[in-house]
């Protein structure tokens, strides 16, 4: 028996159970992962909402590092004692040890240590997507980015630097404003206190950005649409304030006929040379010193109900992990 966090039911952050279970041994095209750390993602707090669906009773989380225990038949891209890091289905990383679908894994540098990997797969594979794939950055432009001073954000501040992009990223305090300043972000605006759009308009001498990166929804979303040139493109890739909602496309016509896409981290890693090909560059980035992943927030596997908590209260900065 092992212990990981179960849910039996949607609801708010007392749902999670720290419970015993048992880890099956791998089957075909699997592996068993001892776990040495998970990452906390915005995305574990939508499973246990029910925003985002699964069967239940089930496991969450997303995210997580260690060493392969045992591999199963099939498998040869992994090997018993490798150090392994991954971000992919399905939900259940809230655990001590599992058994996960081989292909969601990569090796794991010996440069890069276990709590920086589970604090790093999810949010900076998605900073990777955002930043090269969805709406590819040359170098240049000037963007607004949604929650500067998160684990997604932080990484994004310092990724613009490094492409020559000059980042105008909003925050909901002033600590958090020196935050993202500190990582690289051009310009914060502090939300509570100043007008977003506003703003926007006047850094940008009233044209707008090209790209607005938006996590938050419904509670930005159509200021952000507000902040784009023509042609421009709304990526909405989360929503933390609730999902963004039903609108007319001629909201987007009137306002210079914008582009919306609304992607997700595993539509872009779903085949397996894209997976590796997104995490190299994402190792690359950390390995050469040009991103610096900030573990801010650590918590023992069983007070997992108060790292949602915390994170829902936007109490955290940076990457957050549970130790099992």
């Amino acid at each position: 028996m092992t212990k990981a966090i179960r849910i039996e039911k949607n609801g708010g952050p007392e749902v999670m159970e720290y419970v015993d279970v048992d880890v099956p041994p791998p089957g075909p095209g699997e592996v068993s992962v001892r776990q040495a750390a998970c990452g906390l993602n915005y995305i574990d707090v939508y499973f246990r909402s029910g925003l985002y669906k699964q069967p239940l009773p089930g496991g969450i989380g997303m995210e997580g590092a260690g060493v392969v225990d045992a591999v199963g038949s099939g498998v040869t891209h992994v090997r018993p004692g490798d150090r392994v890091a991954y971000a992919g289905h399905p939900p259940g990383a809230y655990a001590q040890w599992r058994t996960v679908p081989a292909d969601i894994l990569v090796k794991l540098p010996k440069s890069i240590d276990f709590d920086v990997a589970a604090g790093m797969m999810l949010q900076g594979m998605t900073v990777q997507y955002l930043f090269r794939r969805t709406f590819r950055l040359q170098g240049g432009e000037t963007i607004l980015f949604h929650a500067a001073a998160g684990g997604v954000g932080l990484i994004a501040c310092q990724w613009a630097r490094a492409l020559g992009v000059t980042m105008i990223g909003t925050v909901s305090s002033d600590e958090k404003a020196e935050l993202a300043k500190q990582h690289g972000c051009k310009h914060v605006i502090n939300y509570r206190k100043e007008n977003f759009v506003e703003r926007v308009k006047e850094i940008t001498n009233g044209e707008g950005v090209p790209v607005v990166y938006d996590s938050v929804g419904k509670d930005t979303f159509t200021d952000s649409l507000d902040c784009l040139s023509p042609l421009g493109m709304m990526v909405s890739y989360g929503s933390a304030s609730g999902p963004v909602p039903p609108f007319s496309l001629n909201e987007l016509a009137s306002r210079g006929s914008l582009f919306i896409t609304r992607p997700s981290l595993f539509s872009y890693t779903a085949k397996r040379n894209d997976l590796e090909m997104m995490a190299a560059e994402l190792f690359g980035m950390v390995e050469g010193g040009k991103i610096d992943i900030e573990v801010n927030q650590r918590y023992a596997l069983q007070d997992a109900a108060q790292a949602h908590r915390d994170l829902e209260a936007r109490k955290t900065t940076g990457s957050t992990i549970l130790i099992p």
